[in-house]
C-alpha cells in the first residue's frame, strides 16, 4: 500500500501525518506535533517514530508568492505555455527580480467573470529557499515540496459549484478561495498563530507550553462574555487583538470579493482554540462558519476527532503526495533514483523463504554431477532472486525499446535520404544552369571591370593633387609666422602622402625647442605623429630634423 509522511514545519514547530492509501480507502498510521530545536534532528526522530525509513516525504514551502495572469481559452498548449512564460519574464522585468533565481509553478482555472480566459495561478519561489529546505531534510526521502494553501482543500470534498473559504491560521495565514469547485485564488495575511505563540512564548519560555495555553484557551462569544471567569483571561490579551486583526481581514477581503462565498472552512493551529468557529460566525452571520475536518475521517473514531484538524497541514501535504489534488506543482526536483519505477527499486530485507513439501527440486544430472535448476513461482522470492528477475526484465525492457527505437529511426533515416537525394539531384541541375549564366556575365563584365579600374585609379590620382595642391604654399605661410628669430630652415621636403620632414638648425637649443612646440600647439603638423631627432652641434650650430604628417 502507498503511503506518505507529510511535515507541516514552521518556527519552532513541526507537525507531521503519516497517510496511508488502500485503493480509495484512505487512512492515517500515525500523526502529531514535535517542537524541536535543531530542525534535523526532530525529522529524523519522526521518521523513526512512525518508521518511514523508505516512505516518501511531503513537506511545505514557506515564503512562496503568488501572482495570476489572465489569457485566451483557445489557445494550444504549446502557444499557452510560452504566453505564460513570456508574461512572467515580463513580471519579473517590471520588478527588477532576476528570473534565474526564481522556481515557477502554475495552476489554470477558468475566469468566472469572462468563461473565454483562462486565470494562471502562479506560484514563485527563490531557489535558494529550496535549497534550504532540501539541506534541512539531507538523509531522508522528501519526494515534494508543495505550497500548502494550494494542498489544503484535498482534505475536504468540495461540491462541483460551491465557492467556499479556507482560512488555513498557521504561522502565518492563508486565504485559500475555491469558486465552483476550483481553486481559484491565495491570498496571505502575515498576522497569525506565530506571533499569538510567540508572545505568549515570551511569558512562559517554552513553545510546547505556549501551545498548550492555545489547546486550553476558551473564547466566547458576545453573548457569552458574562460566563468569562477572571483567571481565564490571563493570556486572551495575547490571542484576542491578534485573532480580532485576522477576522477584519478576512472579512474585508469577503466583502470586496467579487464572487459570493458560500461557507468559510478554518483550520490550522488556529482550530486549537476552543469556539474559534463561533467567533467567525459572529462576525459573518449571513454564511456558515465550521472548522475543516479531513473528511475520510468519520466521527465513531477511538481517537479525538480534534486531533486530527490539529494537523490538517500535515495530512493534506501527505495527501498531495499520494496523487491528489492539483498536479505539477512539486517544487522538488527528481533525481535518478526517483524516477526509477518501484520494480527497478532493490528491496533490501530479511530472507523469509518458506520451504516444504510443495517446493520440489529440479535438477539435471551430468556425470556424477547434480546441477539444480529449480525455481519455485509460489515460494517467497529471497532477495538475490528479486534482483536478478529485476535486473532481467530491466534488461529485457531495454532491448525492447532500444529495438523499436532502432527500427524507427532507420525508417525515417532512409525517408530522409532518399528526399536530401532528391533535392541535390535539383540542386546539381541549377547549378549547372547558373554556372552557365555566370560564364557569360563574367565574359561580358571584363570589359567594365577594366574601364572601372581605370576610372577609379584617374579618380583617385585627381583627389590627391586637389588635396595636396595648396598644402606645401600654405605650410610654408603658417611656419613663416612661428618660426623664431634665429632659427634657419635648411629645407622642407614632402616625402610621402602628407607627411613632412623639416631640416632646422639654429645656435641656441631652447629656440629649436620653442619652433619645434609652435608646430604641435599650432597645429601646423598633427601632434601625434610629431618627433625629432636629439640634434647634432657642428661649429656652434644644433642641427635638428622634425618630422610629422600634415593634419
Amino acid at each position: 500500500m502507498p503511503s506518505c509522511l507529510g511535515l507541516y514545519i514552521e518556527t519552532n514547530l513541526i507537525k507531521y501525518a503519516k497517510v496511508t492509501k488502500d485503493r480509495d480507502l484512505l487512512k492515517v498510521e500515525s500523526f502529531g506535533v514535535k517542537f524541536y530545536d535543531s530542525l534535523g534532528e526532530a525529522i529524523n526522530q519522526i521518521v523513526s517514530e512512525t518508521f518511514s525509513f523508505k516512505t516518501p516525504i511531503s513537506i511545505n514551502l514557506s515564503e512562496e508568492a503568488y501572482q495570476y495572469f489572465y489569457f485566451f481559452s483557445l489557445l494550444n498548449k504549446n502557444d499557452l505555455k510560452k504566453a505564460i512564460e513570456t508574461e512572467f519574464e515580463s513580471y519579473c522585468h517590471e520588478k527588477g527580480y532576476n528570473r534565474n533565481a526564481l522556481e515557477s509553478r502554475y495552476a489554470l482555472v477558468q475566469d468566472v467573470q469572462d468563461k473565454e480566459r483562462l486565470k494562471t495561478i502562479f506560484v514563485t519561489i527563490n531557489k535558494a529557499e529550496i535549497n534550504k529546505k532540501i539541506q534541512d531534510t539531507e538523509g531522508n526521502s522528501v519526494s515534494s515540496i508543495l505550497p500548502l494553501p494550494m494542498c489544503i482543500p484535498n482534505i475536504t470534498e468540495v461540491k462541483e459549484k460551491e465557492n467556499i473559504l479556507i482560512v488555513n491560521m498557521e504561522e502565518k495565514t492563508t486565504l485559500t478561495t475555491i469558486i465552483e469547485g476550483n481553486i481559484y485564488s491565495v491570498d496571505k495575511i502575515e498576522e497569525g498563530m506565530g506571533s499569538i505563540l510567540y508572545n505568549i512564548n515570551e511569558k512562559e519560555n517554552s513553545y510546547s507550553k505556549a501551545y498548550e495555553i492555545c489547546k486550553n484557551t476558551t473564547i466566547y462569544t458576545m453573548e457569552g462574555k458574562e460566563l468569562l471567569q477572571e483567571e481565564e483571561n490571563v493570556y486572551l490579551e495575547d490571542i484576542m487583538p491578534t485573532l480580532y486583526n485576522i477576522v477584519q481581514k478576512v472579512k474585508e477581503f469577503v466583502d470586496s470579493s467579487l464572487n459570493r462565498i458560500e461557507k468559510i472552512y478554518i483550520t490550522g493551529t488556529g482550530c486549537v482554540i476552543n469556539n474559534i468557529d463561533l467567533y467567525f460566525q459572529e462576525y459573518f452571520s449571513n454564511m456558515k462558519c465550521e472548522i475543516l475536518k479531513p473528511f475520510f475521517i468519520s466521527e465513531n473514531v477511538k481517537i479525538n476527532i480534534k486531533d486530527y484538524i490539529e494537523v490538517n497541514s500535515a495530512i493534506a501535504l501527505a495527501m498531495q503526495g499520494l496523487g491528489y489534488g492539483i498536479k505539477d506543482l512539486n517544487f522538488k526536483k527528481p533525481n535518478f533514483a526517483d524516477q526509477l519505477p518501484d520494480w527497478l527499486k532493490l528491496d533490501i530485507g530479511n530472507k523469509n523463504k518458506k520451504e516444504g513439501k510443495d517446493n520440489k527440486e529440479k535438477s539435471i544430472s551430468i556425470g556424477n554431477k547434480k546441477i539444480d535448476f529449480s525455481f519455485d513461482f509460489k515460494a517467497k522470492w529471497d532477495r538475490t532472486e528479486k534482483w536478478l528477475l529485476r535486473t532481467i526484465s530491466g534488461i529485457l525492457a531495454f532491448l525492447v525499446i532500444y529495438t523499436a527505437i532502432t527500427t524507427f529511426l532507420k525508417i525515417q533515416t532512409d525517408i530522409k535520404l532518399s528526399e536530401i537525394q532528391e533535392v541535390k539531384d535539383d540542386t546539381n541541375n541549377q547549378m549547372i544552369l547558373a554556372s552557365k549564366d555566370i560564364q557569360s556575365i563574367n565574359n561580358k563584365s571584363s570589359d567594365y571591370q577594366k574601364m572601372t579600374e581605370n576610372l577609379k585609379n584617374y579618380s583617385n590620382k585627381v583627389t590627391e593633387n586637389l588635396k595636396t595642391k595648396n598644402v606645401i604654399p600654405l605650410l610654408l605661410t603658417r611656419i613663416m609666422n612661428v618660426i623664431p628669430q634665429g632659427v634657419t630652415l635648411t629645407s622642407i621636403e614632402n616625402t610621402t602622402g602628407t607627411h613632412i620632414v623639416i631640416n632646422a638648425q639654429s645656435e641656441n637649443y631652447d629656440l629649436l625647442g620653442f619652433f619645434k612646440g609652435s608646430l604641435i600647439i599650432d597645429g601646423i603638423l598633427s601632434p601625434s605623429t610629431v618627433v625629432s631627432t636629439s640634434g647634432v652641434k657642428q661649429n656652434g650650430i644644433i642641427k635638428i630634423v622634425i618630422e610629422g604628417d600634415l593634419p
